[in-house]
């Protein structure tokens, strides 16, 4: 009898190779960080073959360190970091130019340029995005106008797109292949006809011809080569983006259930089941999953900085040693003392979408100093969560009691207190913090027999820690507005 799932978690910093067993226990884990590449102002790329022998050298310290006979595993789940963008050679197996990370601007003028031709509307339709160079259409179209040999490479039939997700599946097993929930995020896949939109490829100048099949999220993808991983052939039972199996991890099979992961941005995803919502406020309509044929669609909102700002605070200006550490020096002050932190350091996401926005600390005095930058440093992440909350609630009118969350910044309690005070809504920390593997492991043991069902999934979910507001009225809604206030500051200062 199988022991374990396996689930390849491929993030934006690091990846992880975790094991959990049938009571969705971690048993085992390995985790590497890899090579973040910044060759100019605003520019994020990454080695793909890195993340690849990273990903082998995990499960290879699985084995090792841990004593896994990989007999043992009854399917591989895999979850990634959604719209990073891959180009390769099907002959040689090796990318054509580093991967463009979902970070990255420097696609932002093709956007622009759509943009002032009037097809924001048209994309967002067919796609429910606005056009931004978050995602990963202008990615692709940015390297075929930089990378001579795409374009000859993509008229022999010899050049493959794809996310993370399709580049580790294709080296595990040869198959070219996503997902809908890693397809509705590409900005060219149409998420209300479920297909590669033909307009859209036009639009972007990408043939068809480049792009992975897109199926269930949790479905037979392929087994793995024998050659690629270490003699055994596992079948590979979901595909899923990183948000999607933290909705899924969480337990949000219900519609109105939220979930917020604070990880190197913050993502908010809604189940809204088989109604799409489309918003008028910044919000993204995305794919949640497909299952047995049927779609469950999520509105989002998506925030680009909030582990990364205390990345930035420990490396960049080198004020703290740890993360850890943050908490440390923001509890030495009572509040902010009036400073602000805006860490638009890649533009503003959701509900904004100003990628032209610039970082700025704001309300600065001779008095101010490290622990206000580390206390508003922490504070904007929960700002950024009220911006795209209060939205989310308008838009699929309803009345949130709870928010569900995961995620390294859960761990810090003052973070977490000043989330629930700014919402005034509750803050259920899951148990299982590693919940985006949790839910690809999910998805994978469902459609290997490892788990019967979602209800039986449910019975294993459990809450660590809950928050309750203690913040009053009259100061919620003041240091919010004064939030509003360097928002909209930012926003002007170009």
């Amino acid at each position: 009898m199988k022991q374990y799932i396996l689930t390849l978690d491929l993030g934006t910093t690091s990846i992880r190779a975790m094991l959990f067993n049938k009571n969705s226990e971690i048993c085992a884990m390995e985790q590497k960080e890899f090579t973040q590449f910044f060759p100019n102002p605003g520019w994020v790329e990454q080695d793909a073959e890195e993340i690849w022998k990273v990903t082998q050298t995990l499960v290879a310290g699985l084995l090792v360190n841990h004593k896994l006979d990989l007999d043992d595993v009854a399917s591989i789940g895999i979850t990634n970091q959604r719209e990073t963008a891959v180009l390769w050679d099907k002959e040689t197996g090796l990318p054509i130019y580093h991967a463009i990370v979902w970070q990255s601007t420097q696609t932002n003028e093709i956007c622009e340029k759509l943009i002032e031709q009037g097809y924001e509307q048209m994309v967002k339709s067919k796609t429910g995005l606005p056009i931004n160079s978050y995602f990963s259409a202008s990615k692709i179209k940015w390297m075929f106008d930089h990378v001579e040999e795409a374009k000859k490479l993509a008229d022999e039939n010899k050049l493959l797109f794809g996310t993370i997700d399709t580049w580790i599946l294709w080296k595990l097993t040869g198959n070219h292949a996503t997902d809908y929930s890693n397809a509705s995020r590409t900005m060219l896949y149409n998420i209300f006809e479920k297909k590669w939109d033909i307009e859209l490829l036009q639009l972007f100048q990408i043939p068809e011809s480049v792009l992975p099949e897109v199926k269930d999220t949790s479905g037979l993808f392929g087994v793995t080569n024998k050659e690629a991983f270490f003699q055994h052939e596992i079948p590979i039972t979901a595909l899923v983006g990183d948000q999607q199996a933290s909705l899924y991890g969480h337990g949000c099979f219900d519609k109105g259930i939220v979930k917020n992961t604070y990880g190197t941005g913050c993502f908010m995803l809604m189940n809204t089941k088989q109604t799409p919502v489309i918003s008028k406020s910044g919000l993204l309509t995305t794919i949640a999953w497909g299952m047995n044929g049927t779609i469950d669609y999520a509105i989002e909102g998506s925030i680009f900085v909030a582990g990364s700002a205390v990345q930035w605070l420990r490396d960049s200006l080198q004020m703290i040693q740890n993360a850890a550490e943050s908490e440390q020096y923001a509890k030495q002050i009572e509040n902010n003392n009036g400073v602000y932190l805006v860490p638009a350091f890649v533009g503003l996401g959701s509900p904004y979408w100003d990628q032209d926005a610039k970082g700025a600390i704001l309300g600065l005095t001779r008095g101010s100093g490290k622990a206000e930058i580390v206390r508003a440093t922490l504070e904007s992440i929960a700002y950024q969560t009220r911006d795209v909350l209060e939205v989310m609630i308008q838009e699929c009118e309803c009345d949130l009691k709870e928010l569900r969350v995961d995620g390294g910044a859960v761990m810090n309690e003052l973070l977490m207190q000043f989330q629930s005070d700014i919402l005034n809504v509750s803050i259920d920390v899951a148990k299982h913090q590693e919940t985006t593997a949790l839910g690809a492991a999910y998805l994978s043991g469902l459609a290997s027999g490892f788990w019967a069902s979602q209800e039986d999934i449910l019975k294993y979910r459990q809450v660590q820690r809950q928050y309750q507001p203690q913040m009053n009225q009259k100061n919620r809604e003041y240091y919010y507005e004064q939030w509003k206030k360097a928002v909209k500051t930012v926003m002007m200062f170009k």
